[in-house]
This record gives C-alpha cells, sequence and structure tokens, in this order.
C-alpha cells in the first residue's frame, strides 16, 4: 500500500480492499487521472483507493500515468534537539528538491537541505522513508517521490532563506513549536514525525 497525496487529499494504491472502505474505488490500469484528480479537488470525493491486484505493479503502473520526478530532502536536527523548518507557499516544509543528473540520492538530500537553509556540516544518520505526492507543472501533473532522510548538524551559523524557491523563512524549532507548525504543513510531511 502506498499513499499518494495531491494537496490534502489522499489516493491510496493498494492490491487489497476492505469491504468496510468507504471511498471511491478504482482499477488503477483504468482509471482516468485527470477526471480522478478534478473529483477529489472539487470536493466530490474526499480519498480514493486504486487498486491492481499486482502489489509490485502499483507505483510502476501509475508512474507509466504520471512522470515520475525523484526528489530528496531531510529531516535535521541541531546539537540542541531542535528541528529545521522552512516556510514556503503559506506552510512550514522541511528541505528537499529534485535530484540532478549525475548525483545519488543521499547526495540530492545534502545539496538541497544546503541550497534551501544555509545550513552546513549536514550528517545523513538514517533513511526514514519515501512519500509520494502529486503536483502540477506547465499543466502536466507529475509524481513525485521524495526519498527522506534523517540528518544531524552541528552548524550554529545564519540561517539563509532560498528565496528563488519562494522559501521565506528558515528555523530551528523544539518539539512544542515543531508540532504547532505541524497543523499547518502538508500531510506527507506530518508522516515523518
Amino acid at each position: 500500500m502506498y499513499k499518494v497525496f495531491i494537496n490534502e487529499k489522499l489516493i491510496i494504491l493498494s492490491n487489497e480492499v476492505q469491504k468496510s472502505e468507504i471511498s471511491d474505488i478504482y482499477l488503477l490500469k483504468d482509471v482516468d487521472l485527470e477526471w480522478l484528480i478534478g473529483r477529489l479537488n472539487a470536493g466530490k470525493i474526499d480519498k480514493a483507493i486504486l487498486y491492481d491486484d499486482n502489489g509490485e505493479e502499483l507505483l510502476p503502473l501509475l508512474s507509466t500515468k504520471l512522470p515520475l520526478v525523484e526528489a530528496a530532502g531531510g529531516l535535521v536536527k541541531n546539537d540542541k534537539g531542535e528541528t529545521l523548518f522552512i516556510f514556503r507557499n503559506g506552510k512550514w516544509d522541511l528541505p528537499k528538491g529534485k535530484t540532478e543528473k549525475g548525483e545519488n540520492i543521499e547526495e540530492t538530500a545534502i545539496r538541497e537541505v544546503e541550497e534551501e537553509t544555509g545550513v552546513k556540516n549536514l550528517e545523513i544518520t538514517d533513511f526514514l522513508m519515501q512519500t509520494y505526492h502529486i503536483f502540477r507543472r506547465n499543466g502536466e501533473y507529475r509524481l513525485k517521490l521524495t526519498h527522506w532522510y534523517q540528518m544531524k548538524t552541528a552548524y550554529d551559523g545564519e540561517l539563509l532563506p532560498q528565496f528563488e524557491e519562494d522559501i521565506m523563512e528558515v528555523v530551528w524549532k523544539n518539539d512544542a513549536d515543531a508540532k504547532i507548525a505541524l497543523e499547518n504543513s502538508y500531510e506527507n510531511i506530518k508522516l515523518l514525525f
């Protein structure tokens, strides 16, 4: 099973469907995603289940319908145990971005955190998870697969928001402030916590 978000709406990719599931269920191979996304965005349905009986084919099948964009990012902690947040497009988020040619996923994660926040001396301590969301660029829907890493740093220098990426603020937040920030964040970011 995979959870794919489009804005705050949920699409579940699954090879199992419970009879008690209260959602719209569609065959993944047959569904018109533009139509489905339109229904989700219009509030006509709250969530959808895309079904295929072969669990190993769920993501490959979805990526035949939507171009796949790979990205990586970090949930970064400092020596005080604070978490690094960025504020972009009216929401609290974590630094992440697309993979560049010739880069591996871990290199992408470190580069993107550095570029978007100014934080240096990052060390990956663990792989957390992958998240999925659908976004629209140049009139076309795309599926973004983001690889998330736990990182740590002793950096205590200036935080530098990457304004050209619409990042308005970069801050360290303690656990209480992080919990408040997550109330105004994305569903796939909440999964990391």
